[in-house]
């Protein structure tokens, strides 16, 4: 059988755009022991892969996608036809084969650290395309930074970029949620709506408004106790001027960067001066705590404590118009490609 998927025509040099992407149909043969057949529902679209799309990538990544070859990504899919035990016809499973219509996955293969690995989704009462935000790599992701690798306390001041992301946006609720004072950024005036209104952040700033230093330093004059670090570049710097002695640092991802060529902030004696522990993390290596983390997030879903936003783009075939738009900022909270029902 025959797959439309989404192909990477040419690497880009900088800015991504549509022309850097091609639908190609691809011939799929049939299961073999161990694999299973999907078509794919839902795909996650996360800035990750851009690391994956030019010439280059980081050492310890993925390797680069090739001109020709099909994008992947995590998605969730139904399974027609299962040639492992664990998986039967009409389950819902998430996996790493994203970007295209139909996908033949082996069930025990995963990405980077284990992340992806094909999982049967028991949705309850949840929507499951959930299982690839608040309640899958996303809450995850938060759940981690905030917990495991910032042990964040009640009277904490905590800035959150990216914050009206996937997972900034939860992060930062979270967080608030927990008792932290939550100051927060984004790349618009509407998202800064979104985390003052919606989210009810402590403070909130756009960050093309002006230094970043500068915006940080009036919204938290007291200092930061702990970063969640989504943008790195020039955010990174900021926070590691107003950390506070002791302060802490999760390194969750470097969008600022990804495609781009920068030197490293000058102020790195920051780290030594005020004893600061920074550490980066890959949620992948913490599946053991989706179960702790379904439980918390999940009652605040259901009891509306936690909100939740989505940009959905309807059609295989909006992919890349999905990813280039979260590239720019141009989407809300998590966003995703709804291929099929």
């Amino acid at each position: 059988m025959k797959s439309r998927t989404i192909c990477l025509a040419s690497p880009p040099t900088g800015k991504l755009n549509l022309s850097h992407f091609d639908v190609c149909d691809t011939e799929l043969d049939a299961p073999r022991d161990g694999e299973v057949l999907v078509r794919n529902i839902w795909l996650s679209i996360d800035p990750s892969i851009r690391l994956r799309l030019g010439p280059d990538r980081p050492a310890g990544y993925l390797p680069p996608i090739q001109p020709g070859d099909a994008l992947s990504g995590l998605a969730l899919g139904e399974v027609l036809d299962s040639r492992s035990d664990g998986f039967s016809p009409g389950d819902v499973v998430s996996h790493m084969m994203g970007y295209r219509d139909y996908a033949v996955i082996d069930s025990v293969a995963g990405g980077l650290g284990g992340a992806g690995t094909s999982t049967k989704i028991d949705s309850k009462s949840f929507p499951i395309q959930w299982f690839l935000g608040p309640l899958g790599s996303s809450g995850l992701t938060a759940y981690v930074g905030l917990f495991d690798v910032l042990g964040i306390e009640s009277t904490d001041t905590l800035w959150v970029s990216a914050a009206a992301g996937a997972v900034g946006s939860i992060a930062a609720q979270l967080a608030k949620l927990h008792g932290c004072t939550v100051v927060a950024s984004a790349g618009s005036a509407d998202k800064v709506a979104f985390l003052r209104e919606s989210l009810g952040v402590t403070r909130a700033f756009d960050y093309h408004d002006g230094d970043v230093g500068a915006l940080l330093a009036h919204a938290a004059p007291d200092g930061i106790d702990a970063y969640f670090d989504n943008v790195g570049g020039g955010h990174f710097a900021a926070a590691l001027d107003h950390l506070n002695t002791g302060g802490r640092v999760a390194m969750c991802g470097a969008v600022s960067t990804y495609g781009a060529s920068g030197s490293m902030p000058s102020n790195l004696f920051q780290i030594t001066a005020k004893s600061l522990r920074l550490q980066g993390f890959r949620a992948g290596a913490y599946n053991h705590l989706y179960d702790d983390m379904r439980a918390l997030v999940g009652g605040y879903l259901q009891n509306g404590t936690l909100i939740y936003q989505e940009s959905v783009y309807d059609g295989l075939e909006q992919a890349p118009a999905a990813l280039v738009g979260m590239l720019n900022g141009d989407t809300t909270g998590k966003t995703l490609v709804r291929v099929g029902q």
